[in-house]
């Protein structure tokens, strides 16, 4: 099943809202669009259908030539960041084709991608299992820092492959943390405004403020939240519910 409909956007940040009862929603706005259409893919020609979209105007001094070249064949206004989606209908759609927010709507359920946040290098402490130096009597500020690297006088170096901070991952795998992507899925769409270019979703999403977002319409289907909470995992109780006669034969 392909995706209806796509938008690149950018995390402004998250806020709340009160829904009609009153209740408190955590929300995160995007600023989605306008986008306009940079390249489109058929059936015939490249064996799919898909369009590439454009986001957020750039001077023609921060693209590369190969960006530029790509962009001035579509006739289209120079865009920075590209992503191609194949959605339902790229076919009827057209090179130069704007879309904005107003594709979605109020109760739609998006999945929305994003780089996460960087975090840094992590020490040796959690990547290669490092011990702190004590935490009291004046221990200063290296706690976490790692200890002796071995005899100075020879070898007079680090051996190859010594514990230590740094990116490649150690036995834990930790290196640079963050800075990965993520993708949240079946988020609910609170808010559209199409004159902000603005998209509203319950919850929060991956990355930074002005991050880049690509949101797109939830394809797999999730049950209902609560729908079997009756259900329990003991049959026994189970029944006891439904016929308060077992129950009561039991409890004798």
């Amino acid at each position: 099943m392909q995706m209806q409909k796509a938008i690149i956007g950018k995390k402004v940040g998250m806020t709340q809202i009160f829904d009609e009862s009153g209740k408190v929603i955590p929300v995160t706005v995007i600023e989605a669009g306008p986008c306009v259409v940079t390249q489109k893919k058929t059936t015939e020609k490249d064996g799919y259908n898909a369009v590439q979209l454009g986001f957020e105007d750039v001077k023609e001094s921060k693209l590369t030539k190969p960006e530029l070249g790509h962009l001035k064949k579509a006739e289209v206004a120079l865009k920075k960041h590209l992503k191609e989606f194949r959605v339902e209908k790229a076919a009827e759609m057209n090179v130069g084709d704007e879309i904005k927010a107003s594709v979605f709507a109020v109760g739609d359920k998006v999945d929305v991608t994003g780089i996460s946040k960087g975090h840094g290098y992590e020490g040796p402490v959690k990547r290669c299992g490092g011990h702190r130096t004590p935490m009291t009597h004046g221990g200063g500020p290296v706690h976490r820092q790692a200890g002796s690297m071995g005899p100075t006088s020879s070898p007079s170096r680090i051996f190859k492959g010594h514990h230590g901070a740094g990116q490649m991952g150690g036995h834990h795998g930790a290196g640079q943390m963050g800075v990965e992507q993520i993708t949240v899925e079946n988020l609910d769409i609170v808010k559209v405004d199409d004159e902000l270019n603005m998209i509203v979703v319950r919850g929060a999403i991956p990355g930074p403020k002005g991050g880049v977002v690509y949101i797109k319409n939830t394809v797999k289907n999730f049950k209902a939240k609560g729908a079997a909470a009756n259900a329990s995992i003991n049959p026994q109780k189970a029944s006891a519910r439904t016929n308060p006669q077992k129950a009561s034969a039991r409890n004798r």
